[in-house]
């Protein structure tokens, strides 16, 4: 039986963010990490499971409600870009200390957002003029020039029928490839002395005698065992962490449940088509559709290679990772999370509807849909990539249960484990995350941490380790 100060259940960019943090606030605690893959960043994290957009709020129109009187409320579109700029700080304090090879995983893309007919039109330049006032936003261009936004985007007005369209461009976004990113990280974490280790499985945990925690690992390749001791445990492990988190027992994760979404995008490599279009666009689900059809055509930078994605495009399986089992969900339904679910279920009918809509829609329909958006696509250019596993989270509220789409953080009243649960934007926003986790479970030293905090992030308040965890999807929830 072998103990450590901190356990991280995952090899994903959560633990490594978190990991990297400890190791600089603490850095004579013991940190082990545990993979159930054979390598790191092969779920969620993985570039081609994500579309790999630094979620600044640049072109998520989600994060810029309109109100009843035609009002753009903006804060919570400066909150999420406060919080990339927490993440961008750490990485360049990190590639400044030399513990980051260099910044290859991140390229600097503009960030669009397009819409068209009169309403939205209207709606896109009052959020401009709303957004520009702000001095994060200040660089934010609009058109509703049909030739400058072909300047912009060729491809996306190649072959427009006419009719009103406006955009938006922000020149200071980012792609980012958080599956190379979290190699660097575990990589210099692996030199600095922490455990990575791969082809493991955490099987069970549970309560240690000292108040601790004891780990019940597999190697996934022998099929022996081990008992880990740890002090304190992130369960950072995407899908996988809200079974973990059952589990352990502790009452902070009764009533919760997860639903799966798997997530497919159409790719395409075509130098000629990745040559023109240098951007990542964003623009409206159509009229009647659920939250999780928002349409983006993005420019991806991945291993040295071009590339466009476009989607997302919604799948169904009963598996809560892209690497896991068809009888995740099964074994994750509990007699506490049972009418959560259900009553989740009865008020998401269009949903559910949708959902088989898409499992049943052909190659025709989907590129019907990358049609609307980019006319001119010839079906020949473009494959079809199955993505990351999405586990969106269904919380417990008074009557029943509601359909989160974004992360949340769950804690144990003592501080002992955490976990982090649902979708993006999770990753963009992991520095800021992972604060706030640190805030939650080390309480009484986060006073002692925060001027090591600050000097890696020189934007942090002390409000940044109150904060709630990202709590929405820029490509699921609701547009106006």
């Amino acid at each position: 039986m072998s103990e450590v100060d901190v356990a991280l259940v995952g090899g994903g960019v959560m633990s490594a963010t978190l990991a990297t943090l400890l190791s600089e606030l603490e850095p004579t605690w013991s940190i082990e990490v545990i993979e159930r893959l054979d390598a790191v960043a092969r779920e969620s994290s993985d570039a081609w499971n994500n579309a790999g957009t630094g979620h600044a709020a640049l072109c998520e129109l989600n994060y810029t409600p309109e109100g009843p009187d035609g009002s753009i409320d903006i804060a919570k579109a400066v909150r999420i870009n406060e919080q990339f700029s927490l993440s961008t700080e750490l990485w360049d304090h990190l590639i400044a200390q030399g513990r980051l090879p260099g910044d290859d995983f991140r390229t600097p893309v503009p960030h669009m957002t397009f819409v068209q007919g009169e309403r939205d039109v209207d709606y896109l330049r009052r959020r401009h003029a709303a957004l520009s006032a702000h001095p994060r936003f200040a660089a934010m261009e609009f058109s509703d020039d049909p030739a400058t936004i072909a300047e912009w985007v060729p491809l996306i007005m190649a072959g427009r029928e006419p009719g009103p369209v406006a955009a938006t461009r922000a020149p200071d976004g980012f792609d980012v490839d958080f599956g190379a990113l979290t190699r660097h990280l575990l990589d210099d974490l692996g030199d600095r002395g922490t455990t990575i280790r791969t082809g493991q499985e955490v099987r069970d945990l549970r309560r240690g005698p000292d108040g601790g925690w004891q780990l019940l690992i597999q190697d996934r390749s022998s099929g022996r065992s081990r008992v880990l001791n740890a002090r304190f445990v992130f369960v950072g492990a995407g899908g996988g962490a809200l079974r973990l988190l059952q589990r352990s027992g502790i009452r902070e994760i009764r009533g919760y449940g997860g639903f799966p979404i798997a997530g497919q995008f159409l790719r395409t490599r075509n130098p000629s088509l990745v040559a023109e279009h240098r951007a990542k666009v964003y623009g409206k689900a159509a009229v009647g559709s659920p939250p999780m059809s928002v349409p983006h055509l993005d420019a991806r930078a991945v291993g040295g290679g071009q590339a466009l994605l476009f989607g997302p495009y919604a799948g169904w399986s009963m598996k809560f990772l892209k690497h896991g089992s068809w009888g995740d969900l099964l074994r994750t339904i509990r007699p506490d999370n049972v009418w959560p679910m259900v009553s989740v279920g009865l008020k998401n009918v269009g949903l559910l509807r949708y959902l088989i809509t898409e499992v049943l829609a052909g190659r025709a329909q989907r590129m019907a849909s990358l049609r609307e958006y980019l006319p001119d696509a010839a079906d020949a250019d473009w494959e079809l990539i199955t993505a990351g596993q999405r586990v969106q989270v269904i919380k417990p509220v008074r009557g029943g249960g509601v359909l989160e789409f974004g992360t949340e953080l769950v804690t144990a009243a003592d501080g002992s484990i955490a976990g982090l649960l649902g979708a993006s934007p999770g990753a963009s926003t992991a520095a800021s995350a992972m604060v706030d986790l640190l805030g939650r479970c080390f309480p009484a030293r986060m006073a002692g941490w925060q001027p090591r905090l600050r000097a890696m992030m020189p934007s942090l308040t002390d409000e940044d380790a109150d904060a709630d965890a990202p709590s929405e999807d820029p490509d699921l929830v609701d547009q106006p």
